[in-house]
């Protein structure tokens, strides 16, 4: 894996918290907060009708049943595609 050093300001009280941590933790983190961002950023587009839910999952880098289901954490009612059933149909499948 490329790596690359990058500085970032933080609150002290972020900066004594962290400084216990491993990277592979800190890692973790901005992995999971960048994906939820995008997330987020990908359903407000789609709310506001700037694109339709296919491109927000896209855009997101998930899949329509991934977004679905952070849509639905949220109160949403996202549509339903075929492709969107099929999804939820195999996960339901494979876990019985």
């Amino acid at each position: 894996m490329l790596a690359e050093t990058i500085t970032l300001n933080v609150p002290t009280t972020l900066a004594k918290e962290l400084s216990v941590v491993s990277q592979t933790f800190l890692l973790d983190i901005l992995e999971r907060g960048l994906r939820d961002y995008k997330i987020e950023r990908a359903l407000e587009q789609y709310l506001g009708g700037k694109m339709s839910f296919g491109a927000a999952a896209q855009q997101a880098g998930v899949s329509q049943t991934e977004l679905a289901q952070c849509a639905y954490a949220k109160g949403m009612q996202p549509p339903f595609s075929s492709q969107t059933v099929e999804e939820e149909l195999s996960y339901v499948n494979r876990s019985q």
